[in-house]
């Protein structure tokens, strides 16, 4: 089953900047080969389901290791039975009704 995911991981006790343990879980995404979209508070994932969430598994093992202690991750996700549709779909979805 394919899903999308908005995914937003925030490792805690390492400061205030995270972007570099940002940055290594966009690679860990990359390396999964799964289309994305980095947005200002997370990133959007579309792919087969156990290979999202394996990739956000392994995202948590990356930062961990990077000596985040502690990690809090939010994840929305949806799933569609009825017909294919990609994020770029959603999205222009929507612009077309805006005209």
């Amino acid at each position: 089953m394919n899903v999308m995911v908005d995914l937003c991981l925030v490792p805690m006790g390492v400061g205030v900047s995270v972007s570099s343990y940002v940055a290594a879980c966009e690679k860990v995404l990359a390396e999964a080969g799964l289309k994305t979209a980095l947005h200002a508070y997370g990133t959007n994932i579309e792919g087969e389901w156990d290979a999202v969430f394996a990739a956000v598994k392994r995202c948590h093992e990356v930062v961990h290791g990077m000596g985040a202690p502690r990690i809090t991750t939010t994840i929305k996700l949806g799933s569609r039975t009825d017909r294919n549709q990609t994020m770029e779909d959603k999205i222009r979805s929507v612009q077309e009704k805006m005209g």
